[in-house]
């Protein structure tokens, strides 16, 4: 059986950060697996490729929940990256840390040095902000964060006086002293290119001789003695592979390949575990439970300027596009659709922001979420302007179906399954309508096509409410890391109770929800995931 010291398991995110920090000292044997296979493509290295790569086999894993109550029993979309890089090489690019108070409350919940002071380093240490380093920001980390105010739609200036006359500050920096406010967003690429977890981190260590990366290899279970892992199985090329790990196995799976893999190597809930004949090594009750993920609503506006509907619709633009980015790197093809952002309270009492708002000078209303790429927009003027809820107290569970590690598991994130949730997302619609109704919007918007002005009553506004919202693809929380083992997986070392030497560090071991986009949590996450286990090596 070969050996490693390190095995990591997905080479998302946070597996592409370990790789990297476990193998740079010489010292270790580093294997990372990945279930997909090279970020080599075209479409994940282009920007605006996530509309392809969002329904896109190859690179997706593409989930599918069960009927959700709360949307009128619909299921709901989830791609998830299976790719080097993960989610992170399919993602929008939106680079968002969330609120300090997240973290603090993270800490107050049981799990000591997870406060905001504590993680700000490891964030400092991630980046390349193109501002460059402030008490904030960091400028000399692997991950390059670009400001692209000067290139975005100039609908966007539009977008940020509507906010100002709304009554919301201008923040130029959501990453900065505080998150409240209307901004544009900072996104995860330099030069024309996506900077995904697999760029910063993984090709820099790739020709190290103690990393050694597989893709195509589907871990199957992790091998365990008695209550101890000892490694994992993967499936390669139709044959199946025990690997040996001395030191320790992390699991980087993400929300929902974390809790399957556990599952299927006999730690979880006995009750999920024991009708499908699985040996219960660990009755751990809070595998798979706890998942939560973000949801948003959107509006679409039909206008009297040029969007990127007008640029990108017609063959002829899509082609004077292309030739644009392939010459300069330049245009819409270089960026991200989501260019304006902001948070902002539904009750001024607030201790933080409860939504987060998202401005798109496009639209794509004849693409469904999950029924094919996100590649024609539509054959007129519009923008969309939508609003998700920050810290929503729903939520669901993860659990296998089979002992078979290639069937999807059951996922079920049982959306607006607490009232106050649609009542946030009710006021976070209510001010959509405020937005629009600013001078700056209301001068060029010629209509509202969805939901439409004939949806005006509370009753309405929630009915449209749970036939339209969506993922925001935010999922966390399924492997959550608290104090105690009945309500949490891990202990705040990352270390999954009852069973030595298996950590994870990935989303799903958020205590709760960030404000915000989660990718650069996750990677946060995997860098001080990174400092304890060489700690603990020492």
């Amino acid at each position: 059986m070969d050996q490693y010291d390190y095995i990591i398991v997905g080479a998302g995110s946070s597996g592409c950060v370990l790789a990297n920090r476990l193998s740079e000292s010489g010292r270790y044997r580093v294997l990372l697996l990945e279930a997909g296979g090279s970020d080599r493509r075209f479409w994940v290295q282009v920007p605006i490729g996530y509309g392809k790569t969002y329904y896109q086999k190859a690179v997706n894993w593409m989930y599918l929940t069960e009927p959700v109550p709360g949307l009128n029993n619909t299921p709901s979309y989830w791609p998830r990256g299976r790719v080097l890089g993960g989610s992170s090489s399919i993602n929008a690019m939106v680079f968002i840390r969330g609120n300090a108070l997240d973290y603090d409350n993270w800490a107050a919940a049981g799990n000591p040095g997870w406060r905001y002071t504590d993680v700000l380093p490891y964030f400092k240490k991630i980046e390349t902000n193109q501002a460059g380093a402030n008490d904030y920001r960091g400028a000399t980390g692997p991950l390059y964060i670009s400001d692209v105010s000067q290139e975005l739609h100039p609908l966007c200036q539009t977008y940020l006086q509507a906010g100002l006359q709304a009554g919301l500050a201008y923040n130029p920096d959501f990453n900065g002293a505080h998150q409240d406010g209307i901004g544009l967003y900072q996104l995860t690429l330099k030069q024309g290119f996506r900077m995904s977890a697999a760029k910063a981190y993984l090709r820099p260590a790739s020709r190290r001789r103690n990393l050694t990366v597989l893709t195509h290899a589907h871990v199957s279970r992790v091998l365990l003695a008695g209550t101890q892992a000892i490694g994992v199985e993967y499936e390669r090329h139709g044959r199946r592979h025990p690997i040996r790990a001395n030191k320790e196995v992390i699991v980087c799976g993400g929300a929902i390949n974390t809790p399957q893999l556990l599952q299927l190597s006999g730690i979880g809930p006995r009750e999920v575990l024991e009708p499908l004949g699985i040996a219960v090594i660990h009755d751990s009750p809070a595998v798979g439970l706890n998942l939560q993920d973000h949801l948003g609503v959107d509006y679409l506006f039909k206008c009297t300027q040029r969007t990127l509907n007008d640029e990108l619709h017609p063959w002829w633009g899509k082609l004077q596009a292309g030739l644009k980015y392939l010459l300069y790197r330049r245009g819409p093809l270089g960026l991200s659709i989501n260019q304006g952002g902001g948070f902002f309270k539904t009750d001024p009492g607030m201790a933080q922001a409860n939504m987060q708002l998202y401005f798109s000078p496009v639209s794509y209303t004849r693409a469904p979420a999950g029924t094919r790429p996100l590649m024609n927009p539509d054959p007129f003027s519009a923008f969309l302007l939508g609003v998700s809820n920050c810290r929503p107290k729903s939520s669901g569970y993860v659990r296998i179906r089979s002992t078979n590690p290639h069937e999807a598991p059951e996922i079920q994130p049982n959306y607006l399954s607490v009232q106050s949730d649609i009542q946030e997302l009710l006021q976070g619609v209510k001010f959509i309508r405020t937005l629009a109704a600013t001078p700056a919007l209301k001068g060029i918007i010629s209509a509202e096509l969805h939901p439409g002005a004939d949806c005006t009553s509370d009753e309405q506004l929630m009915q449209n409410i749970r036939a339209s919202a969506w993922s925001v693809f935010h999922a966390c929380s399924s492997c959550r890391m608290g104090p105690d083992p009945r309500t949490g997986v891990l202990d705040h070392r990352l270390r999954v109770y009852g069973i030595e030497r298996l950590r994870i560090a990935d989303t799903s071991i958020f205590p709760s929800l960030v404000s915000g986009n989660t990718n650069a949590a996750a990677i946060m996450v995997a860098e001080k995931a990174a400092d304890m286990i060489l700690e603990d090596a020492a």
